[in-house]
């Protein structure tokens, strides 16, 4: 394993093992709190799971206005994801398209079987067939990772975090101005404190989630690398997705900078505090990664001759 495959495993294990504890201590808070037992915050959380998985894919396909496409549509695309899919073993994911000039790509799916890869027209503009490959190998490791259902799950609880938050903050507002029964005003106290848990938890597991994926995109990219071994290709790719990302119209990326967590390069508009909270590592250290790759497979040609 490449060197920094293993740092990277080791501060991705570190982030969920933190996130576990902050959860943990979370749900603790919230049994104590509401006096619910393991049984019926097990059984809450798992109904969420469930849903949550099961329609991730259906809602990032649709709020994207993907539309699927056959091998009759998009030969070479098809032919390429076709032979990846083979080489890692992987069941071929269905493809996706969407009609638009900001250049991208990404993956969904509840599972390898369930998948589906998605590139806009923009990206099939621009890329030529060998970065374009580079590109969906980087989507393929995806897959490969599970890192759909690893986010769901990551997320869950961030989740129920959020909705307590909100739910506490509305309680409080209407205990204020008197619109509850003087019992629940007596509890305002009680309901302060579960907001300021809540939000911390929310504040906490959205930055180690934050971390997650970003390790998650590192992973990415080094499993693409290797799937063509050729790291350049995605390299070169992943510097013209950037380059016409930051030039793209500011309306074009506010209407998709919401799904940046499943984009290979994030469409920020430059007014979002997504800059400080990013999904995706900074492009120069994704194409630091990559030269460091490049020249590792070198060194194993040379020692294989």
């Amino acid at each position: 394993m490449h060197k920094n495959d293993i740092q990277l495993t080791l501060r991705m294990t570190l982030s969920f093992v933190v996130l576990a504890i902050i959860y943990l201590v979370f749900l603790s808070f919230i049994s104590l709190y509401f006096g619910l037992g393991i049984l019926p915050m097990a059984i809450i959380a798992g109904l969420m799971i469930g849903t949550q998985w099961y329609f991730s894919d259906k809602i990032v396909l649709w709020s994207t206005g993907t539309k699927l496409v056959t091998k009759e549509e998009y030969p070479v695309l098809h032919e390429i994801v076709e032979r990846l899919a083979t080489k890692a073993n992987l069941p071929k994911p269905r493809i996706g398209v969407v009609n638009m000039d900001v250049p991208n790509s990404f993956a969904t799916g509840k599972g390898p079987k369930s998948s589906v890869v998605v590139v806009t027209t923009g990206i099939m503009k621009i890329l030529e067939k060998d970065e374009l490959e580079g590109v969906l190998s980087h989507e393929l490791t995806h897959i490969k990772h599970h890192d759909v259902t690893v986010i769901t799950l990551a997320s869950l609880f961030s989740t129920i975090a959020w909705f307590i938050m909100q739910s506490s903050m509305f309680s409080s507002m209407w205990g204020r101005y008197g619109y509850s029964s003087g019992g629940r005003q007596q509890q305002g106290g009680g309901v302060f404190l579960v907001l300021i848990v809540a939000a911390i938890v929310w504040f906490l597991s959205f930055l180690i989630i934050r971390a997650i994926s970003r390790y998650r995109e590192f992973a990415a990219d080094s499993g693409g690398a290797y799937l063509t071994g050729q790291p350049l290709f995605l390299s070169r790719a992943l510097m013209k997705i950037s380059g016409k990302v930051k030039v793209a119209p500011k309306p074009e990326l506010k209407r998709i900078e919401g799904m940046n967590a499943f984009f290979i390069i994030p469409a920020i508009s430059g007014e979002t505090i997504a800059r400080f909270f990013a999904t995706h590592p900074p492009i120069e250290e994704r194409v630091r990664l990559l030269m460091e790759i490049e020249a590792d497979l070198r060194r194993s040609d040379k020692v294989g001759l």
